[in-house]
């Protein structure tokens, strides 16, 4: 039988951790067809099925399940090997996937992620945004981004920024003729921008102010799930949006939009890079926690 390449078993990996042909193919940076033919072409000189699929699923076959058993940790060491001997390198090379929030990466871009590609030009960056919350390691990222609230337990985390606050706004053509919001409740009879979270349901827009907590269900007849939509109907005066102030810094310095109920926004702990404690470190994850640390320092 001809010798499985490594590009055949790290697809078989990527299928059977992700149990999708697209998803192991975005993993793994190759188009659907190709990684369907790579597998396909092992199990053909393999003369063993290691899938079983249907129009709607795919799952491992008895046989993939004692393939998958025995190549992984073959695999992960020779993983290791290679980052080992990447470690000698004066810059660190290869790819670095993160998944973090649209929110997150906008707020991080220029301060972190731009300036770790200018300084380590032989990585290349795979920044996936999404607001659903993924399991990094069954996904196969190196590492995510999150509200340093929600990072799983398990994990190491790094904050990247400090505290940040949550405005709302809104632009001078909104407020024309209406009264501005005092007290949170009066945003009931204001027309709201509302932001969906990845369970299906609205955000409650939340307020603090002496010890004194509040969540409105803000109401209006635009509901979004992307941040730089939001912050576009904001300036264009159909409604109010909820979101962090450094987000609509540039807006407000230049009165495009207004802040409201300042007294009542909180700051909330901020942003974290997080990766699982048990996974060698690569050189491009190690280079990359490193310039966080010295943003935050």
């Amino acid at each position: 039988m001809q010798k499985a390449g490594l590009v055949e078993l790290q697809a078989v990996l990527a299928v059977a951790t992700h149990q999708s042909f697209r998803r192991a193919a975005v993993a793994m940076g190759m188009s659907p067809s190709a990684l369907s033919h790579a597998v396909a072409m092992l199990e053909q000189r393999m003369g063993v099925r290691l899938f079983n699929r249907t129009t709607r699923s795919v799952s491992l076959s008895e046989a993939g399940e004692q393939f998958v058993a025995r190549v992984r940790p073959a695999l992960s060491e020779i993983a290791a090997a290679m980052e080992g001997a990447n470690a000698f390198r004066d810059t660190p090379t290869g790819t670095l996937r993160i998944n973090t929030s649209e929110g997150a990466a906008m707020m991080l871009l220029e301060p972190v992620f731009f300036d770790y590609l200018r300084r380590y030009p032989d990585m290349r960056l795979d920044l996936i945004t999404e607001g659903r919350y993924v399991d990094i390691v069954a996904e196969g990222f190196d590492a995510g981004i999150r509200d340093t609230d929600n990072v799983p337990q398990d994990m190491v985390a790094v904050r990247c920024t400090g505290d940040i606050r949550f405005l709302v706004v809104g632009a001078p053509s909104y407020f024309e003729g209406r009264e501005k919001p005092l007290v949170p409740e009066d945003l009931l009879r204001h027309t709201c921008i509302r932001s969906r979270l990845p369970s299906g349901s609205w955000y409650r827009w939340e307020f603090g102010k002496r010890g004194e907590e509040r969540r409105i269900d803000v109401d209006g007849p635009l509901g979004l799930d992307s941040h730089r939509i939001m912050i576009a109907a904001a300036l264009d005066g159909l409604g109010l949006i909820w979101t962090s102030e450094s987000s609509v810094a540039p807006y407000i310095a230049d009165g495009r939009l207004v802040p409201v109920l300042e007294d009542w926004c909180p700051y909330f702990n901020g942003l974290s890079v997080y990766y699982p404690a048990h996974r060698h470190m690569s050189a491009g994850l190690r280079a990359f926690i490193d310039l966080v640390r010295e943003r935050t320092s």
